[in-house]
């Protein structure tokens, strides 16, 4: 199992949880933890990037079908 897909079968674990006290906030996971719900996705981006590079780390928003795009987007060059 790669990395994120670790990160990704931690967030459905968690799931439920998030759900019900995260719900429409974007979440990080990283290393199997949830580390931080914010208002914005890009709020979330530049956090995830700041703390841990390229990653991997997931960003998620709690409720919303799983959205995949490039960390690239969001790192500055």
């Amino acid at each position: 199992m790669s990395d994120l897909d670790s990160e990704i079968s931690a967030y459905d674990d968690m799931r439920e949880d998030l759900e019900a006290h995260h719900l429409g906030k974007w979440v990080i996971v990283h290393d199997r933890q949830l580390i931080g719900d914010y208002e914005s996705m890009e709020t979330a981006a530049e956090e995830g990037v700041r703390r841990f590079g390229r990653g991997p780390f997931l960003l998620r928003q709690v409720g919303a079908p799983p959205l995949t795009l490039p960390v690239s987007l969001f790192t500055r060059r």
